[in-house]
């Protein structure tokens, strides 16, 4: 066992529902519990055991046993809800199992939600310290560090302010730039990309890359199917706080996307979907269209399509965007798309019933198996509904470009071009 970096038998986490976290805690306490955790039992008092989901209580971990050798890096996936979060705080030590254990053998660092790990009074630079000394890191390595941490954060004019007064951007990136180069022997990361314009992302992801090459463990947590593609070797896939399967990423996470694809090219929600806690809106279908405005599940390269999200307004909004993100089912984003794309519909929303069309024209992706997540929101204000792998559809090739040559086109998109080649 001495390869093992993380394991766990039977993990199992019960919340009471409408339990109260409590707010912000002064700087002993936090110093206090961040010290003490280590040497508190990975598992509940007896009084947590006769704990029932059907008294006000949900399983938000249910024997979960798994083990991850020291320099894997490895994924876990799964929907809002399926449990993933919970399982790294539980191997971050901030909270504790309602039954089973976990054995951690490394120094470990975390980056979770934005808000975990630093203290809001402290200044960016205190904060750093203070998380290098938790980490058991010695003050003369934390000042070695220090310069490329503020560097990488891009923060250097307001290391001296308190966090609690950096926006999220600020915050998430001064929170993985300590995660990532205090040096600790396992790094857990949860969502780091959701936070963050396109370039921080890609400092992200090379950093990961970076500590993944010199053989530390890296357990990431992200909805981004590619960057974890890219990273991880092997994947968790975890649903209702269960594990379903893990192995190879790729395997995985084509599993995963087309597990609750329906075959007919259309997914009802009769309730309604939305994000938890959303109270605005509600998605109730999305279907696949052909050229003959069947429901399908199979389409020809040659004919266009289309692709329809009904939904309702409950509460008038003053903007709103419907959409989806299509991926290949190896997680590849190919194009997202809104109806806000189009400056008629970016105005006020209505209380109502609402159907979003988006037409494909022909010849544009290469033949395949492709899926469709929706998404709903106000941008910049909140994220209302997001469903990975609502439905998954087949492009077919009836023709496609190229396709006398009797070759295989590489790429994911396969346009018919106009082109012009004549004798100079």
């Amino acid at each position: 066992m001495s390869d093992i970096a993380i394991r766990t038998e039977n993990l199992g986490k019960v919340y009471r529902i409408g339990e109260n976290r409590g707010g912000y805690k002064t700087l002993r306490e936090t110093i206090g519990n961040t010290f003490s955790a280590p040497f508190r039992h990975l598992s509940r008092n007896s009084q947590d055991s006769n704990l029932n989901p059907q008294s006000g209580c949900i399983w938000a971990l249910k024997d979960i046993s798994l083990g991850v050798k020291h320099g894997e890096v490895v994924g876990i996936i799964g929907r809002n809800g399926a449990g993933k979060t919970t399982l790294l705080k539980i191997l971050s030590r901030i909270t504790e199992p309602t039954e089973g254990w976990a054995e951690i053998r490394g120094r470990v660092g975390s980056l979770l939600e934005v808000g975990t790990g630093f203290h809001p009074e402290l200044t960016g630079r205190e904060n750093i310290y203070l998380n290098g000394t938790i980490l058991g890191m010695r003050k003369a390595e934390i000042h070695r560090k220090f310069g490329e941490i503020v560097a990488f954060a891009e923060i250097d004019k307001f290391i001296d302010t308190p966090v609690k007064r950096y926006s999220s951007g600020m915050y998430v990136r001064l929170a993985f730039a300590v995660a990532a180069h205090l040096e600790p022997e396992i790094l857990l990361v949860d969502e780091v990309l959701a936070v963050g314009d396109v370039a921080f992302q890609k400092k992200c992801l090379g950093k990961m890359g970076d500590v993944a090459s010199e053989g530390r463990t890296v357990l990431f947590v992200s909805h981004n199917m590619g960057a974890v593609n890219r990273l991880c070797e092997r994947t968790f896939w975890l649903d209702h706080g269960q594990l379903i399967t893990n192995g190879p990423t790729g395997e995985v996470i084509s599993k995963y996307l087309t597990s609750e694809s329906a075959i007919a090219g259309q997914k009802h929600w009769p309730k309604g979907m939305a994000n938890p806690g959303v109270e605005e809106l509600r998605i109730f279908s999305v279907r696949v269209l052909n050229n003959q405005g069947e429901t399908t599940s199979h389409l020809s390269i040659t004919q266009p399509f289309r692709i329809e999200i009904h939904c309702r307004i409950i509460k008038p909004l003053p903007c709103c965007r419907i959409g989806f993100l299509l991926s290949t089912v190896e997680g590849i984003p190919v194009f997202e798309a809104y109806d806000a794309d189009d400056e008629r519909y970016t105005m006020r929303r209505e209380s109502g019933n609402y159907v979003a069309r988006c037409e494909l024209p022909p010849q544009l992706l290469n033949p395949g198996r492709y899926v469709v997540s929706v998404n709903a929101g106000m941008p910049h204000i909140k994220n209302l509904a997001f469903l990975e792998g609502a439905l998954a559809f087949t492009i077919e090739d009836t023709g496609a470009v190229g396709s006398h040559m009797d070759s295989k086109r590489l790429g994911v998109i396969r346009p018919k071009l106009k082109w012009e080649c004549e004798e100079v």
